[in-house]
């Protein structure tokens, strides 16, 4: 088991250094092959009304008159020590782990990052509960009372939660529930750390309208998986040995029916956690993809790359806790 985490945490390593690289050349490669100059790529740093001081200031502290696999290394250093940038007689620290600097607002995207990073968080965990233990549950249920009233119900209500996107059911949330019952008068995020209370009743519209799109694929997903599942001759000789009905379906049944559903909930909250951009802007949450929103909005590039290279961290991460619980699930992954 030792050997085999190692060797992925050493795969995830490689692939975060990967990720770094095309990240690099989406931002800086790219727009080169496609007939940018290294002064035209700086305007887009600084903005449409730059003066030439800046843009210069900007080609010097990016390194952009350098070769591309020396601005890369500068890139990766300053993820890893931080950067300092000059402008004129002045200077800035971008500190480590420095995932970007805005020439625009001269502030640190990490910093931004780090104060954004609870809001997605708690989003993402709370909901990731919510849709994890409902649709499982609903998906055993419907697949052991298979062609019964609660199982056509309850795969009309998942249908419906595929069809209906994020936005649509939090604004119909809003709408009922803040301005026509006004039981959530107002939904803003609070520190759990202020009032544990508050934080929690505050995001229970969020939660809810985020994890019934989830709730619904995964009830889905987990009644086919268990329907395939519970037809296998190892079932029928569980059965046969007279184990009880709930440990043939709880140790026999769902343990085998979780492994696509481990390989999904990884993709899927890791992607949440890189920012649940609908979500938290109906809500009107500063989170992660809120802030990638508004990098894209004022053109402000660094922005968008830290909040790239950032979600791509949780991502991946996240991929290498679903390969640690593959081992913990089946016992055949360890010696694979």
């Amino acid at each position: 088991m030792t050997a085999y985490i190692i060797r992925r945490v050493i795969a995830a390593l490689l692939l975060l250094l990967v990720v770094s690289a095309v990240t690099f050349a989406i931002f800086f490669l790219l727009p080169r092959l496609g007939g940018q100059t290294t002064t035209q790529l700086a305007t887009q740093y600084v903005g449409k009304d730059a003066n030439p001081e800046s843009i210069a200031a900007v080609k010097r502290n990016l390194g952009f008159d350098l070769p591309l696999y020396e601005q890369y290394w500068h890139f990766i250093k300053a993820i890893a020590v931080g950067a300092n940038y000059k402008f004129g007689p002045d200077a800035s620290v971008c500190h480590a782990p420095c995932f970007g600097y805005s020439f625009k607002s001269h502030i640190e995207v990490w910093p931004e990052l780090k104060s954004r990073i609870p809001v997605t968080l708690s989003l993402a965990i709370g909901a990731a509960v919510i849709w994890v233990v409902s649709g499982v549950a609903i998906g055993v249920l419907s697949a052991l009372k298979r062609g019964s009233v609660f199982d056509r119900l309850s795969m009309g209500v998942a249908l419906a939660g595929v069809s209906l996107p994020t936005f649509f059911t939090g604004m119909l949330a809003l709408g009922f529930f803040q301005y026509n019952w006004h039981i959530w008068d107002n939904v803003q995020f609070v520190p759990i750390s202020d009032d544990p209370f508050q934080w929690a009743w505050n995001l229970v519209l969020p939660w809810c309208s985020l994890a019934f799109l989830y709730s619904a694929l995964y009830a889905r997903l987990t009644r086919a998986g268990m329907l395939e599942t519970m037809g296998e001759d190892y079932i029928r000789t569980a059965r046969a040995k007279g184990l009880r009905e709930s440990r043939v379906v709880a140790k026999h049944g769902l343990r085998a029916a979780l492994t696509p559903i481990v390989t999904i909930f990884g993709m899927d909250f890791g992607l949440l956690i890189g920012g649940a951009v609908i979500t938290e802007n109906v809500f009107s949450f500063k989170g992660i993809g809120a802030y990638a929103v508004d990098g894209i909005r004022d053109n402000d590039l660094p922005i968008v790359l830290g909040v790239t290279m950032v979600a791509a961290f949780f991502i991946i991460m996240c991929s290498l806790l679903v390969d640690l619980l593959y081992a913990a699930i089946d016992p055949r992954v360890r010696y694979s």
